[in-house]
This record gives structure tokens, sequence and C-alpha cells, in this order.
């Protein structure tokens, strides 16, 4: 009778201390970690130069994670592939679509004005930029006639917009290349 006491408690002790049960980690879905992943995986093709990789893993990137801060920089990314590849045509879009998604970012107007001129657009859209009053639309503007060869006129414009917006966060970037672009004339 002892030893089936004995065992009866052991086995309610090792019940108790043993359980049979095991609760296992939870994998949750983090679209935005998951897009930031892609883009890292594209640029690595890029380095490779395996560009249609790279185009599908930004694309997946930029689906992943469609309304935010970083799509800017997946389709500043698609863009500058495409540019790389040679066509011109379809990085308009993307560097577009980045110019929209982050209006603060001083290179997409570069990214922009390159494919521009890479598309023989510069003088059309000086007419379209002229109608604007928006001053992310005149840094445009300023920006495409010094690409144009019409430096003094464009210097003119970005520092009108100096002086008009003298507290947004890409101002600093326009002074320095007002700085740079002086020196050279």
């Amino acid at each position: 009778m002892k030893m089936k006491s004995f065992l009866y408690i052991l086995l309610i002790l090792i019940i108790f201390l043993c359980p049979a049960y095991r609760e296992y980690p939870h994998f949750k879905i983090n679209a935005e970690r998951d897009a930031y992943n892609h883009n890292n995986i594209a640029l690595n093709h890029l380095h490779e130069k395996a560009y249609y990789a790279a185009i599908q893993e930004f694309r997946i990137a930029i689906s992943l994670s469609p309304n935010t801060q970083m799509t800017s920089v997946f389709k500043t990314n698609l863009g500058k592939t495409y540019m790389t590849m040679g066509y011109p045509d379809l990085a308009k879009q993307p560097f577009e679509e980045a110019l929209q998604g982050y209006k603060l970012n001083f290179q997409y107007y570069f990214n922009l004005a390159e494919c521009y001129e890479k598309l023989g657009l510069i003088q059309t859209k000086i007419n379209e930029y002229s109608n604007s009053t928006s001053p992310f639309d005149k840094i445009m503007l300023g920006i495409l006639y010094i690409q144009s060869g019409q430096k003094r006129r464009g210097i003119i414009i970005l520092d009108d917009v100096c002086q008009i917006e003298p507290d947004l966060m890409i101002t600093p970037a326009i002074r320095q290349y007002l700085k740079e672009k002086t020196k050279e004339q």
C-alpha cells in the first residue's frame, strides 16, 4: 500500500513539474519589416548585377509597404535600377511617385531631372512646372533649368525658394547646392 501511494505521489509531482505541453513562439507577420528585407535583398541583387531579380524584389517591397515614407526609397531604388539598365522610360514613373511620396529629399529631384534629360522632356517639363506656385515645383523647375544649361536662371529660382521658404527641411540642402553651383560659374 505504501508503495502504491508513493507511486501516486510521484506521478502527481511529475505531472506538475514536467508539463507535456510546450508553448511555441508565435510568428508575427510584419509587412514593413519584410518590405525592408526585400529591399535589402534587391540591393544585394544589384550588387551582383542581377537586375531583373532586383526589380522583382523592389516591387515586392513596394507592395508590402505601399504608403510609407520608406516606399519612396524603394521606388527610387527601382527607378535607379531601370536607369542603370538603360530604360529611363520605365524609371520615370517610380521617380515621380517617389518625389510625390516624400518631397523633402533633394536627391529625388535630381533623379527625376536626370530621367527627364535622358527622355528629352526637359523643355516640356520646364513649361509644365513654370505654371505652378508650389515651392516644391519651383525646386524642380530650378533644377531643370540648371540641367538644360540655363544655370543662372535655375540658381535664381532656387535662391527665391530659399528666401520664401527658409524653414523647410530641404532648404539647407538647396543652399549647399547653390554654393557649389555659384562656385562653378
